[in-house]
């Protein structure tokens, strides 16, 4: 009862920082997502330190998942004048994560290369393309970021309602035990509702058809964010990716779906 009490105080809090912080403006929009981005590059790396027993630097991949972070931010929000040159201090930090493995005297190079990248590319990268989502429409706006995150919402109550009742079905039993086709199929339609309902507040966003074509693409993805991150920790052995959110686990094991979602709705709408 009482571990039922902290996991439903984290998620509520969770939850209303997450929308006030979006809500207040592109400043608190920003800091608060750079903070998360740099929290998933750290709680990556330790478990792959453990896990590999890789030496790379940890803070030096904070910083760069941060930086990954802001040099979208600037893209996307303020006026540069050569905005190519924020690029140079983040390849630079690449080049020498590369060149430093020439002078460790230990193995593993190939190892420190290859997962300071990935820490770059699946903790941080997709974090960093919110701002893309943000600014869509040309100046910031909530309205999109805030929409990933309400079908994901909807797509996990509707997916355990409808898999609680009546999933029989496994979708990937060596995974995920717990996921149905049934509950996959129930959280689906759940968040291609919201997408209609959220036609009806921005319609000028976006018409109804990409509204709800969104809300397919993220559920479709953050399923399969959801099922990539459950297969490294089941390949880690371990049942959280951290605990700094009590009762729900670590940063990655909150923002799973997103690391997928966020990059595909992206694509959609661009293709659109």
């Amino acid at each position: 009862m009482k571990s039922l009490i902290v996991r439903g105080v984290t998620g509520i809090v969770f939850v209303a920082v997450l929308i006030a912080a979006m809500l207040y403006g592109s400043i608190s929009f920003g800091i608060l997502f750079a903070i998360v981005s740099g929290l998933a590059v750290n709680e990556f790396c330790n478990l792959i330190h453990q896990y590999k027993k890789t030496t790379f630097s940890t803070l030096l991949a904070i910083m760069g998942g941060i930086y990954l972070f802001f040099i979208l931010f600037a893209f996307n929000n303020l006026e540069l004048e050569k905005p190519i040159a924020i690029l140079v201090p983040y390849i630079g930090l690449i080049v020498y994560m590369f060149v430093r493995e020439l002078y460790r005297k230990e193995g593993g190079a190939l190892d420190n290369m290859a997962y300071f990248v990935l820490s770059q590319i699946y903790a941080a990268l997709p974090f960093a393309m919110l701002n893309i989502l943000a600014t869509y429409g040309g100046a910031y706006s909530f309205v999109l970021p805030l929409a990933i995150f309400i079908f994901l919402w909807s797509n996990d109550t509707g997916a355990y309602c409808v898999g609680s009742m009546i999933g029989k079905h496994k979708m990937f039993e060596r995974i995920s035990p717990k996921k149905s086709w049934e509950g996959f199929v129930g959280g689906a339609v759940t968040a291609i509702v919201a997408g209609y309902v959220m036609s009806l507040f921005f319609g000028e966003v976006l018409s109804t058809l990409q509204w709800m074509a969104m809300a397919a693409i993220t559920v479709a993805a953050g399923t399969l964010g959801d099922l990539i991150e459950s297969c490294m920790k089941r390949e880690m052995k371990i049942k959280d990716s951290g605990n700094i959110l009590p009762g729900h686990g670590g940063i990655l094991d909150r923002f799973d779906s997103c690391i997928l979602a966020v990059p595909c709705v992206v694509i959609l709408l661009y293709l659109l």
